[in-house]
């Protein structure tokens, strides 16, 4: 019985991704804010799809068109603004050599494992990226290994998509089978937003494979606010921790969302409460669709320094923005406040 009931466990995270919200308008119906709907702002989905588990629904605040975690998903009529110095391919990523391989940094390789993911976010930076262009079947994938596997330089792989942990536990541990083949390679990260919109994501079978890994494996959370962190996902993050995984997080500061000292502290807090240690705090990449996320650099800067007052520097992330081009993340100096 017991078996039966794990098995069933694992294989929830599939059900719960066959579920996702995909209308705004039901959305807000779930939340008790049908009167709150805007015409001009469930056309912007148009511009982008919607796309939220309802695990994540469950904590938004009821009843508040406010809820930071609402924001980060709801469509709003802002997206329609096309503001200058915000583009499609703010990273330039968009001219890859190789598809679905992305090799800007000496050391470090990133694969879009999965070009899916399981909540669309509407500050993504890859909103408008051409994923059907960069879709990876396992022929593309041992081809990105053997590209891998040609470059001493590179001693870390990045899965990344997307999201990776949309890929079933099998296919993930056959890419670490052959990973684990190249002696150059010492570690593999994933970065994902799943653990906290689909907590059950993280399988036993995963944490087994993890832990049985010759690699040293980090794992990148996906997390801009407090309330996202609740029992369920420190539940995942101890299934990890167990596994020997190094577990940190990034984060964004966005305009209503996160973007006050009392915001980000609590966020450290709360990350700190599930063993995950805060690592990038990312300006946002100004992708078109997404400039009312932005705010100014100098109200990260004295945001940043609040941070530095109030917590042990081990919880202060490095506050950094990417620009598209550059050989690594650009740190902002803190002495201009």
């Amino acid at each position: 019985m017991i078996q039966r009931n794990e098995a069933n466990l694992h294989k929830n995270w599939q059900k719960e991704l066959a579920n996702v919200v995909t209308c705004p308008r039901t959305l807000l119906e779930m939340l008790g804010l049908s009167s709150m709907a805007d015409e001009k702002d469930l056309k912007a989905r148009a511009l982008f799809p919607v796309r939220v588990p309802v695990p994540f629904i469950k904590k938004m605040r009821y009843g508040d068109i406010n809820d930071p975690l609402l924001l980060q998903v709801m469509p709003r009529h802002q997206e329609f603004i096309a503001k200058t110095g915000f583009d499609k391919d703010p990273l330039q990523e968009q001219n890859n050599a190789q598809p679905g391989l992305l090799h800007k940094y000496k050391s470090r390789v990133l694969v879009m494992f999965k070009t899916g993911c399981a909540v669309n976010c509407r500050y993504c930076f890859r909103r408008h990226f051409p994923y059907q262009e960069n879709q990876l079947n396992k022929r593309s994938l041992i081809e990105a290994l053997d590209y891998i596997k040609s470059d001493h330089n590179i001693n870390e792989v990045i899965l990344s998509g997307g999201d990776p942990l949309m890929a079933k536990d099998d296919a993930i541990s056959w890419f670490m089978d052959e990973l684990e083949q190249l002696p150059q390679i010492k570690r593999m990260r994933i970065h994902s937003r799943l653990p906290v919109v689909i907590p059950t994501r993280i399988t036993d079978e995963l944490c087994q494979r993890l832990a049985s890994s010759p690699l040293k494996i980090v794992f990148i959370n996906h997390i801009n606010h407090a309330n996202e962190i609740d029992d369920e996902f420190k539940a995942a993050m101890q299934k990890l921790k167990h596994a020997g995984v190094m577990l940190l997080n990034q984060a964004v500061i966005l305009k209503e969302v996160n973007d006050s000292s009392h915001a980000q502290i609590a966020l450290s807090e709360a990350l700190f409460s599930a063993d995950v240690l805060p690592y990038y705090l990312y300006l946002l990449d100004k992708v078109e669709g997404a400039s009312h996320f932005d705010i100014d650099e100098s109200q990260a800067r004295k945001i940043m320094a609040d941070m530095l007052h109030a917590l042990p520097g081990y919880l202060v992330p490095k506050l950094v923005r990417e620009i598209g081009g550059q050989k690594s993340k650009t740190p902002i100096d803190l002495k201009l406040i």
